[in-house]
């Protein structure tokens, strides 16, 4: 595997597997690769000739006071794990080249990226987006491939691509989630022994809400079961709810009531420190 740094050896070698014929897949990531990152790689590995893997802590995309300067970081670690799994190139760029002095262009993705964390993380999404392009410039590829945890950075990413006319596939991967069923991400790494306990109120609440579906003989109102979803995730101590929500998995908006494209997403803080996502079908197909 090929450690790269610099976006125009990126392009350089992208180009030249392009002039070859070679399908170039891209996994963008932050890094601190869990299961869930080297799952990515895998369905990667199947799909394409060549799999880039961009490690990137992108510094657009936090916003003041949030967990910039203590993300986990792990180059070396990174780079056997992503060995292991077969990629050809880990793509880490230092954030002066990605945004060098005078860098003002941003893209924004408006309605897709206004609720949900968009509500609370003003301008984030701006900078998922422009990062995202930014690496596509860079390693041209035919396919990427995101994990549906992030739910609304998926959607968001394919509606860029739809509106922007990329010559890019968006590949989705199921939530990949630990035995007990908490979802995989690297802020796990901030939880401790207890706080994993308490955030499996997430994966808890999913289960509950798809009994609630399930079990149900008509078409439940959206709105009631989000309540219900909300007293029994705050019935955990020390898990407080950020937001609560039923939406169309196309558009993020509300839906009245669940039907099989509806979507629970979710974002709880435990003991107001680990901010969590997670989110889930309710209907079985």
């Amino acid at each position: 595997m090929k450690l790269v740094q610099h976006p125009a050896e990126m392009t350089e070698l992208a180009t030249l597997w392009r002039d070859e014929g070679r399908t170039i897949a891209l996994v963008p990531t932050m890094g601190s690769f869990h299961a869930g990152h080297l799952a990515l790689m895998r369905q990667a590995r199947q799909l394409s000739d060549q799999v880039v893997v961009s490690l990137f802590v992108n510094p657009i995309q936090f916003g003041p006071g949030e967990d910039l300067a203590t993300y986990p970081c792990d180059l070396q670690k990174d780079m056997h794990l992503a060995a292991s799994v077969g990629v050809d190139v880990l793509y880490a760029p230092l954030a002066a080249d990605m945004y060098p002095p005078g860098f003002q262009t941003t893209i924004r993705v408006a309605e897709l990226g206004k609720g949900l964390c968009g509500a609370s993380r003003p301008g984030h999404f701006d900078g998922v987006c422009t990062v995202v392009m930014k690496l596509f410039q860079q390693a041209s590829p035919h396919l990427a491939i995101f994990g549906e945890k992030d739910f609304q950075q998926l959607a968001v990413i394919r509606r860029m691509a739809r509106d922007l006319d990329l010559p890019v596939a968006i590949i989705a991967h199921p939530t990949v989630r630990e035995k007990s069923g908490l979802a995989m991400s690297s802020r796990n790494s901030y939880l401790q022994e207890e706080e994993i306990e308490q955030a499996l109120c997430l994966y808890r609440a999913i289960c509950f809400a798809r009994e609630m579906v399930k079990a149900s003989t008509v078409p439940l109102v959206a709105a009631e079961v989000c309540s219900k979803i909300i007293k029994n995730i705050q019935s955990t101590p020390g898990c407080d709810v950020e937001y609560v929500e039923i939406v169309d998995a196309d558009s993020l908006k509300s839906c009245e009531t669940v039907n099989k494209n509806s979507r629970l997403i979710m974002a709880v803080r435990v003991n107001r420190k680990v901010r969590l996502i997670d989110n889930a079908g309710l209907v079985e197909l």
